[in-house]
């Protein structure tokens, strides 16, 4: 049985986009250094985010929580934040 040239002119092709992919995919690696997420380029600091303290500061501040409930939690989290040990 002949079938002609069937798929055999595609194989190389599909090789070159293999190491294509490859070579991309090690570029990128390298570029980002293994990083995953937003990417800051040099120059652009990345944001720093707000502690829960201040996250909690700024609840109290809107009128979100009552003083209770803020004191409360300051009081967890300062406890958390303390090294257990003497």
């Amino acid at each position: 049985m002949h079938w002609g040239m069937g798929f055999w002119p595609l194989f190389p092709l599909l090789w070159i986009v293999f190491l294509v992919c490859i070579v991309g995919g090690i570029i990128r690696w390298a570029r980002f250094g293994g990083r995953r997420g937003a990417f800051y380029g040099p120059g652009v600091p990345v944001p720093e985010q707000p502690s829960a303290l201040e996250i909690l500061s700024q609840r109290y501040a809107r009128g979100e929580i009552d003083s209770e409930t803020f004191d409360q939690m300051r009081e967890r989290l300062e406890s958390v934040n303390r090294p257990r040990y003497p």
